[in-house]
């Protein structure tokens, strides 16, 4: 059995006068380690995809099982409580708290699972070690280059200790360069902890990285290529 297992979900958006079919009876899995890109078009499905398995958005019908875990039938409190300690999230945007320093933005997400503030403040600063910017700890995400943001973003999202990360067109607001960074740190990760991945993007050099191409149009799988 896969760590996140897929079974005929549908997602249909109703707020519009004809129905939208965002995921279409997607049927997939995923193991521990994997390192993989769900691409497709704008308006596939993609992105909508990757919020239904990381239980921020609820399916029409079908299954998502993580780790056995049916969590298309917890209820909301608990399936904010699951998300809090097996899900790591990196945005687009970045959506960090533009109030607090890269060590809190890292560490907050450690002070919601209850932990001591020498527990969270120790890990956050070996995570943005571990991304590269150890010495912009105390920096403010305005402060912070594009890049920058993005690396805080990965730490942030490592810092819960998750079961895997979703992230969403990660790279779409970096250039080449912090782009290539970013991607060799997940990477890093990815090897040395065995953290799954899942990206949803359209950038060449994510699909480029990624050990399988999963495609989707139309709210459906059109291809899955796996190139281990």
């Amino acid at each position: 059995m896969g760590i996140i297992e897929v079974k005929n979900l549908h997602k249909v958006y109703q707020d519009t006068k004809v129905p939208v079919k965002a995921v279409n009876g997607i049927d997939l899995s995923f193991e521990e380690g994997e390192f993989s890109a769900v691409v497709g078009p704008s308006g596939s499905g993609k992105t909508t995809f990757l919020n239904l398995i990381g239980g921020l958005d609820t399916p029409t019908a079908g299954e998502i099982r993580i780790n056995g875990k049916n969590i298309s039938k917890l209820k909301s409190r608990k399936l904010i409580d699951f998300r809090l300690h097996n899900i790591g999230f990196v945005f687009q945007s970045f959506n960090l708290i533009p109030v607090l320093t890269a060590i809190e933005n890292v560490a907050f997400i450690m002070e919601l699972q209850g932990k001591s503030k020498n527990e969270r403040n120790k890990r956050a600063k070996e995570l943005l070690n571990a991304v590269g910017i150890g010495d912009k700890i105390n920096n403010r995400p305005g402060d912070l280059s594009g890049g920058q943001q993005q690396r805080v973003s990965v730490a942030r999202a490592l810092a819960s200790e998750p079961k895997f990360i979703l992230a969403d067109e990660p790279t779409a607001n970096l250039d080449s360069k912090s782009t290539n960074d970013l991607l060799d740190i997940m990477q890093k990760m990815n090897k040395e902890s065995k953290i799954t991945f899942i990206f949803s993007t359209h950038d060449q050099r994510v699909m480029d990285k990624a050990r399988r191409i999963i495609t989707i149009d139309d709210g459906k799988v059109t291809s899955d290529e796996n190139r281990m």
